[in-house]
């Protein structure tokens, strides 16, 4: 296993890669109102991982979520809708990749001054590609947005021509999410993270969009789950690893259950053969294994699905689940 790199200031060329994806959650706990001071505060707490291998070294992009986010965005829009025009999906994931980055880029560059360690921030309101026929498009599925009544599901569906229905605890809008492609964007990150700019890209899985022949890149009403979208970008930056941090301590077998059991090292293929058994959570872990098998197979060094407060012991091999080629 490798460690981390020994501690550099800027990184070199010789330097490792890493992405890290961030969970929108963790600048949310459960249970809290969510104001603004409520989220930097998560914020400054989620990023001691990312401070400690920026003093390694590590050439580094972060990618994050915003399902709460996007959740008090669309309740904007609902109630603001008989005084201006709502906004379609890929619009507002544009606006939430552009305030939650600030907040990340903010705490991040004081965090960064505190510890003396001298390396740039900035974040990129990116674009992902994405297939105009892939059948995700025709068949909204993702719920997003905050949990309402059936009444106020069907209204909503009847006047904002929302695909709305049954969730846990009521019901919600149904989103389409295509899966991306590429990152339209990533020369321009890869350039930043190479330099050792710390690049916050593809916010909320990033604006899907197509290309229209003849016309160029066309937004799509839809989100993209993000860390499909991480793994996509740590493929097109050629990223040595992949961090995807979240709530639980890693990747589990029979989670939930009195005899669950946490997998601290997975192949691929390992991984793979669970995934299709049902093992992981279609919306939960589910995307986030996936996301771990393509990066391996596709040229990653290794990934790691970690409880937050973790990063730093899963990338030296200590906590979370390793997932490997083969």
């Amino acid at each position: 296993m490798d460690m981390l790199a020994r501690p550099t200031g800027n990184p070199g060329a010789e330097n490792p890669t890493i992405v890290v994806a961030l969970g929108g959650n963790a600048l949310l706990a459960p249970g809290e109102r969510g104001d603004v001071h409520q989220q930097f505060a998560h914020t400054r707490e989620s990023l001691e991982p990312i401070v400690a291998l920026a003093a390694a070294g590590w050439k580094i992009a972060i990618a994050h979520g915003n399902g709460p986010q996007i959740g008090d965005e669309l309740v904007r829009n609902e109630r603001s809708r008989d005084e201006v025009p709502p906004l379609p999906l890929g619009v507002l994931v544009a606006a939430t990749a552009g305030w939650i980055g600030y907040m990340i880029q903010q705490s991040l560059q004081n965090a960064l001054e505190r510890e003396r360690i001298d390396r740039d921030v900035v974040t990129l309101v990116t674009q992902v590609l994405v297939d105009p026929w892939d059948p995700e498009l025709s068949e909204p599925t993702k719920p997003v947005g905050r949990v309402m009544d059936e009444d106020r599901a069907r209204t909503l569906a009847r006047e904002l021509g929302w695909a709305v229905g049954p969730s846990a605890g009521g019901w919600r809008r149904l989103a389409p999410s295509p899966r991306p492609l590429s990152v339209v964007e990533s020369r321009q990150v890869r350039r930043l993270v190479d330099a050792g700019t710390i690049v916050i890209a593809v916010g909320g899985g990033g604006i899907p969009v197509y290309r229209e022949p003849g016309v160029g890149l066309e937004g799509v009403d839809a989100v993209v789950d993000k860390d499909r979208a991480a793994e996509v970008l740590a493929r097109d930056i050629g990223a040595d690893v992949l961090l995807i941090l979240t709530n639980v301590d890693g990747v589990y077998r029979g989670f939930g259950t009195p005899g669950q059991e946490l997998l601290r090292n997975l192949t691929a293929d390992e991984a793979e053969r669970l995934l299709k058994a049902g093992e992981f959570g279609r919306g939960s872990m589910g995307p986030k294994v996936e996301a771990a098998i393509s990066f391996v197979r596709h040229g990653g060094r290794r990934a790691h699905i970690a409880r937050l407060d973790q990063g730093l012991a899963a990338v030296n091999g200590a906590a979370g689940t390793t997932i490997l080629p083969g």
